[in-house]
């Protein structure tokens, strides 16, 4: 039995004409990369805080291996980074924060990962639109100078129905993905600065205990 909706949007596609498809690629890219960067991103987000407090207190107690291993208990960047601190304890404030920076590196690109190519989803799809737009005027006016001025609405109907839907569609594509994208791109920065601001505290921790016991 055939499903009506799926018959109403295969007609709506074949309406659209070509430029429907590469609209729909973008889509089922948008789509993808927003369920993964949502999983990727809710695995990464932990309680930064109570991670802190742990680690404060054991770095104040100078059970460094304890702290260690509570990086390796939690799966996020903000544990990798500290972690990458931590093995440095007995070297000094540069080295220290070089090595969190090495980590910071290497885990920043892996929280933006496929970012930039959800962007581009979201600004070509409505020029991809517009393209459409301009392709179904193209055909009203070469349909107007074929009959010479004499056309019934019918006659243009297939031109302004390219038009419509594919500027449509774009914006269908382009507006949600848009906003996926900011609310990512949010969600990151907020990521990176927390990392930034336990980073710094690390190392005034690992210094500032550490010349505690020189003393």
């Amino acid at each position: 039995m055939n499903d009506p909706i799926l018959g109403r949007m295969m007609n709506i596609i074949q309406e659209g004409g070509v430029l429907m498809y590469p609209i729909i690629v973008c889509s089922i890219i948008a789509l993808a990369i927003a369920f993964e960067r949502f999983w990727t991103l809710r695995r990464a987000t932990i309680d930064t805080r109570e991670f802190m407090d742990a680690m404060r207190t054991v770095l104040r107690q100078n059970r460094i291996q304890e702290a260690v291993t509570i990086c390796d208990e939690t799966d996020a960047p903000v544990a990798r980074i500290m972690k990458a601190g931590v093995l440095k304890h007995n070297r000094s404030k540069e080295d220290i924060r070089e090595a969190i920076e090495d980590a910071g590196h290497l885990e920043i690109p892996r929280l933006e990962r496929y970012m930039s190519a959800l962007a581009t989803c979201a600004n070509v799809a409505p020029l991809l639109g517009l393209l459409g737009t301009v392709q179904g005027m193209i055909k009203c006016f070469a349909t107007i100078q074929h009959k010479q001025g004499q056309v019934n609405p019918s006659d243009l109907a297939e031109g302004i129905g390219n038009a419509l839907i594919t500027t449509a569609a774009g914006l269908t594509v382009a507006i949600p993905a848009l906003v996926v994208y900011n609310y990512f791109v949010t969600r990151v920065e907020n990521m990176i600065l927390e990392m930034e601001i336990s980073s710094s505290e690390l190392v005034e921790l690992l210094t500032k205990h550490r010349g505690e016991r020189e003393i």
